[in-house]
């Protein structure tokens, strides 16, 4: 088999860092992205430029690939429109070029009262209409298992670290150190499945070069770091040499304004992941490619706030 990767959503966070990732590897990179990938040309990759949704672009960007990654991810308040097309758009460049079709899974499936330990075979709930959208793109795989084409599904929690901002890190718990303020989405003392980037990027690699025994649909959890409110603010304090006040989102203002905001109607429905304790359990990945990447917290951390330039009142920016 080739060792062709197409990466779809390329410019994207987790795109990215798996362009990185796959060509440091020595993979031959195809970049699907609808712009010019951010920062230099990078050795052994192509940029595809095309739009996602545009299926003869995509069926020629993905001839002669082993692997396709689909890391195309439509805004929170366009998932009704766009989640499960772009998912069927990947599934149908998978089918005709043969592919091993990989998907970065979450914890949604799970709905609202998701239990406090995630394993493969935990039953899904289609309780809330993100649940049931990332039940369904599952599913349309699992079919598409018995025509011969293969997949899986990674599933992992919230994201952390990589380039540019847009997690929970930079939109909310360092927007206030200045005021030497930590801003945490819930309660404290409740546990949270987080997955940082590069590690998983790293697992998304190690899968790939096993694609030759990878057959039919399948699915495993990246456990990741399973961390408190209180376990990262405490990593905060100790990059930013400074004791740090908790303090909450004004989840009352958000509910109340949700009506016309539409995003903000989108966190209010996903608010029960900061209020109910969850990990994955990743025997299903051990199974597969034995120990996985663990870059320790603190030092995922660290580089996390320095790619974000997250400064200490007291002195200059967090060095990587």
């Amino acid at each position: 088999m080739s060792s062709t990767v197409l990466v779809l959503g390329a410019a994207g966070r987790l795109g990215q860092v798996l362009v990185d990732a796959f060509a440091a590897a020595g993979w031959q990179v195809r970049a699907q992205a609808r712009r010019p990938l951010p920062g230099a040309p990078r050795a052994r990759v192509s940029l595809q430029r095309c739009d996602a949704l545009d299926a003869g672009a995509l069926a020629d960007a993905a001839l002669g690939c082993s692997v396709i990654v689909n890391a195309l991810n439509p805004l929170y308040t366009e998932w009704d429109r766009l989640a499960l097309p772009l998912a069927d758009a990947a599934l149908a460049a998978a089918r005709s070029s043969g592919a091993l079709l990989m998907l970065p899974g979450n914890v949604y499936n799970f709905g609202s009262r998701l239990p406090s330990l995630l394993t493969t075979e935990t039953p899904e709930c289609g309780d809330l209409p993100k649940a049931r959208t990332r039940i369904e793109i599952e599913a349309r795989l699992a079919a598409a298992a018995t025509d011969g084409v293969d997949s899986i599904v990674i599933r992992a929690g919230d994201f952390f670290g990589g380039p540019g901002r847009g997690t929970w890190v930079d939109l909310a718990m360092t927007t206030r150190l200045a005021r030497r303020r930590f801003v945490y989405p819930g309660p404290l003392d409740v546990p949270h499945a987080w997955a940082y980037l590069p590690d998983l990027a790293e697992v998304f690699v190690r899968v790939a070069a096993l694609r030759a025994g990878l057959h039919g649909h399948r699915r495993v959890h990246f456990s990741g770091h399973t961390l408190t409110g209180e376990d990262f603010k405490r990593g905060v304090e100790t990059l930013v040499g400074l004791p740090l006040r908790a303090a909450g989102l004004p989840w009352g203002f958000i509910r109340l304004a949700s009506p016309v905001m539409p995003m903000w109607r989108e966190l209010c429905a996903m608010r029960y992941l900061w209020q109910r304790p969850h990990a994955l359990d990743d025997a299903s990945l051990r199974a597969l490619i034995g120990a996985p990447p663990a870059t320790p917290f603190p030092d995922a951390l660290r580089h996390a706030l320095a790619e974000i330039g997250v400064e200490s009142p007291a002195g200059p920016a967090v060095a990587a």
